[in-house]
């Protein structure tokens, strides 16, 4: 058996064919829902990007004990274990997370892998003259060269250290470095990061026994194409006279319309590039012969908001549906079920790792809570009454396809928060010195394999909308989430399902508390 897993990062369901768009030039995507098991229920578990491949490798969340970081000593990781039962695992990315300080365990799990450069602020070439950058520039792309719209971004942010905003200016500068050696599609990063995963299903579509991870940071900000991609979508851009704007920042979107309405293009755009490189792998699978014994796996991490709710981002408000309300697709060999639609909650990030395992004959450890797909895929037979999702810090959510919870901190200062780790890592940083002065050391929890691990003290998230607000939607009457239900007697009985999946989790003591929970 063989399976093909296609990772976009930041795909939003509502802008894709499948999911009812008409709109956007996606011709791909419906023709995957036409040879696959479309899913109308799929939700994140952590976020954002690291934490959720965290989940991918353990089947299990990550989010209530830690935020961004690397894989841990005792984690049991679905591409080493395949790779240990004789399964070639490899990955191709340009996703750069895997290659900062809080990513660098991931891709070595696999017995082979490759790694295109390029994406976003990715320290790639190493120029000291300013780059080419366009006169009208708006939003990220231009607080590095445009002090009004960095002292502008500054204001919003007042919280931010200056550090951070360095980096943040580093990271917009070495963007447009980067752009300036993709000047062509074929050089993207993106079309070599396929071009590198179809070499590998090329070369070894005859054998048996492989995966091949093929993951692109599109269509992940900066919303970066080519005029052809452009040219889909004539009545916006042989119209539009405003700036060029392509990054958003994570906040408001203020009043600024007309930007707006252009992102919503942009990411449009690069959505009709992923695409049109998800065509080249269906390709390859009807080249090939594939789809007798290859599962095909198309998923995404998150959503993005492109205005809605008046934001920009994913991060500094609760996870609505664009964001958590993912697209899913999913080819299985043994089934054969194809052109259908399943109702199931399911949660890619978590059931992924089960599921491929079980594909090849290997049984998930008794420490992965994501499901084993196949009963969904095949019949639509539920693996969950209801799931938990959410990010280090911020609200923990439930939801049961019906309904979503949104438990929020009920402390001011969101404490008591704590840290559990072997690997003290942040995204692109090790953790401060200052972090280690009241360092505790916490017994092991039910998947640390008896490993005591650091108990550390460390905010790690600001919520900037309904920061501690309870929320309770019925997005089947309302999915827009256009106003939250007011029902004592069902927001009771979420606490109680939300208590249980945490404790489920093994979540710690001091999660409930922050939360105003009954420990579960």
């Amino acid at each position: 058996m063989k399976a093909i897993v296609v990772m976009f990062d930041t795909l939003s369901r509502h802008y894709l064919p499948p999911y009812g768009n008409d709109w956007v030039h996606a011709p791909n995507f419906q023709r995957l829902a036409d040879r696959a098991v479309t899913f109308d229920t799929s939700y994140v578990c952590s976020m954002p990007c690291m934490p959720a491949r965290r989940d991918y490798h353990t089947g299990r969340p990550n989010f209530l004990h830690r935020s961004w970081g690397p894989l841990e000593p005792f984690d049991d990781s679905m591409p080493r274990m395949l790779s240990e039962a004789g399964v070639h695992t490899h990955i191709a990315t340009d996703h750069n997370h895997y290659f900062e300080d809080g990513g660098l365990t991931y891709h070595t799990q696999f017995t082979t892998w490759e790694y295109i450069r390029g994406q976003e602020g990715d320290p790639w070439k190493g120029e000291l003259d300013e780059p080419s950058i366009p006169e009208n520039v708006f939003g990220k792309n231009a607080i590095h060269s445009d002090p009004d719209q960095f002292a502008f971004y500054r204001s919003v942010f007042p919280e931010e250290s200056d550090a951070a905003m360095d980096r943040l200016r580093f990271l917009a500068r070495q963007d447009w470095v980067n752009r300036g050696h993709m000047a062509t599609e074929a050089t993207q990063s993106q079309t070599l990061t396929f071009d590198a995963g179809l070499e590998f299903i090329g070369k070894n579509a005859a054998r048996d026994n492989w995966m091949v991870h093929i993951e692109t940071f599109d269509p992940h900000e900066p919303f970066f194409t080519h005029d052809h991609y452009k040219a889909l979508y004539p009545d916006h851009y042989d119209t539009y006279d405003g700036p060029m704007f392509d990054w958003p920042w994570y906040g408001r979107t203020g009043n600024h319309p007309m930007e707006a309405e252009h992102l919503r293009f942009e990411y449009a755009a690069l959505v009709s590039m992923c695409d049109a490189h998800l065509g080249r792998v269906l390709d390859a699978m009807d080249a090939h012969d594939l789809w007798s014994d290859t599962m095909l796996i198309v998923w995404t991490d998150h959503g993005f908001l492109l205005g809605e709710h008046d934001w920009w981002g994913k991060m500094s408000m609760p996870i609505y549906q664009e964001i958590g309300h993912t697209p899913f697709f999913v080819w299985d060999p043994r089934s054969g079920a194809a052109g259908v639609r399943r109702q199931a909650l399911v949660q890619p990030s978590i059931d992924l790792a089960p599921t491929l395992l079980r594909f090849f004959g290997q049984e998930p450890t008794d420490r992965m809570l994501g499901r084993d797909l196949a009963p969904v895929i095949a019949a639509d037979t539920p693996v969950r009454e209801a799931g938990l999702f959410g990010m280090h810090g911020a609200h923990v959510n439930a939801t049961d396809g019906r309904h979503v919870y949104m438990r929020a901190p009920v402390h001011p200062d969101n404490e008591p928060l704590f840290q559990y780790t072997l690997m003290p890592t942040h995204m692109r940083s090790l953790f401060d010195v200052g972090d280690f002065a009241d360092l505790q050391v916490a017994p092991p929890f039910s998947f640390t394999k008896g490993a005591m691990v650091m108990k550390i003290a460390c905010q790690t998230w600001r919520c900037r909308d309904h920061a501690f607000d309870h929320l309770l939607w019925d997005v089947a009457a309302d999915p827009s989430q256009a106003a939250p239900i007011d029902d004592p007697d069902l927001e009771r009985r979420w606490c109680a399902t939300l208590a249980q999946l945490m404790a489920e989790c093994d979540a710690p003591a001091e999660q409930f508390e922050r939360i105003g929970l009954a420990l579960g």
